[in-house]
């Protein structure tokens, strides 16, 4: 499909586009000749990072916003063609922790967005990122979009009200939704400081700072996307209509332990170490265990794969921090 023709010269919003994924997004919309504006509120305890649109910045329109701000959204979607609507709180702890803040962002907030769409610009097209916790401990393996959804923290209800949220206006209200169930993306931009964004990323910055890689259980099965594959979703999902109102698992290559993540970590590094602890009591009670996805769905649909085997994504990404570091802890 010619994306460039899809996306050229048309208008685009993405929310958190300064974040991981919603970076490298913009990153690749720019290069497709789209005009995009970026809202992030840059929080503290979210991903946001002006470092993330470095060489481009002057070709994005920034606004420092927060989803929350609902008055504000009006003017945001306005005369846009296309929403990449990927704001959010991703941290599970938090969401325990702090329950209201989550349900304001990953709920409330996504309800006045699309109110703002319905409202003020009813034929734009969204693509929601949503999330494989929203399935909780899988029944089976591979996980298909037919698995029951039980979330099993604060941060999973959430989110799966902000994808029902999505389909159901597009549904009742004719707004042109999709959401995509991402599973663990990986790859540069990604928020490294701390693990509220992804393990993988604490995991990089105690490599490079030498110090040893903590895991915890080790056993679990786990698959990894590689943000670029992850972007290339969003993108087809938006400009094919045959995901319209549909919700489709992103997956990545065959799934590895992950105590065999580590090594393959350490052994692409060329040194380092990791060690296994057992699970605090408190992560214990919300981790998922064992999850893969099926990804056939938007392979049939949309001619999606993951085209980027887990050792160049990890080396890929590496790179980027070893030359990066600074800018990011």
């Amino acid at each position: 499909m010619n994306l460039r023709r899809t996306y050229s010269g048309r208008r685009v919003l993405v929310t958190g586009g300064l974040g991981f994924i919603g970076s490298n997004l913009t990153r690749a919309l720019v290069e497709l000749g789209a005009d995009v504006t970026v809202m992030d509120c840059l929080g503290e305890n979210y991903g946001g990072n002006r470092r993330n649109l470095a060489g481009i910045s002057g070709r994005v329109k920034v606004h420092v916003a927060d989803v929350r701000d609902s008055p504000r959204l009006p003017q945001l979607v306005r005369r846009q063609d296309y929403l990449f609507n990927l704001a959010g709180q991703t941290s599970h702890m938090d969401s325990m922790t702090d329950p209201q803040t989550d349900l304001d962002i990953n709920c409330r907030a996504q309800l006045a967005m699309l109110e703002a769409c319905r409202k003020h610009n009813p034929a734009i097209r969204i693509v929601f990122a949503s999330t494989r916790q929203i399935y909780g401990r899988p029944d089976y393996l591979p996980v298909d979009e037919q698995h029951p959804l039980r979330p099993v923290d604060v941060n999973g209800i959430n989110k799966l009200a902000g994808e029902g949220f999505h389909l159901l206006y597009s549904r009742v209200h004719g707004l042109e939704a999709t959401a995509l169930r991402l599973t663990n993306t990986i790859g540069p931009r990604m928020r490294i400081k701390d693990a509220r964004q992804t393990f993988v990323g604490v995991w990089i910055r105690r490599l490079l700072t030498g110090e040893p890689i903590e895991i915890w259980g080790g056993g679990q099965r786990r698959d990894f996307t590689y943000v670029d594959d992850a972007v290339e979703a969003f993108l087809l999902a938006a400009a094919r209509p045959e995901a319209i109102g549909a919700v489709f698992n992103l997956g990545g290559p065959p799934p590895v332990t992950l105590r065999r993540l580590a090594e393959v970590l350490v052994e692409i590094n060329g040194g380092g170490e990791f060690v296994i602890r057992d699970f605090p009591s408190d992560r214990r009670k919300i981790d998922i265990g064992d999850y893969y996805a099926d990804d056939r769905l938007i392979g049939r649909r949309l001619g999606w794969k993951p085209r980027t085997d887990l050792r160049t994504a990890l080396a890929r990404t590496l790179a980027y921090y070893r030359a990066e570091l600074r800018h990011y802890i």
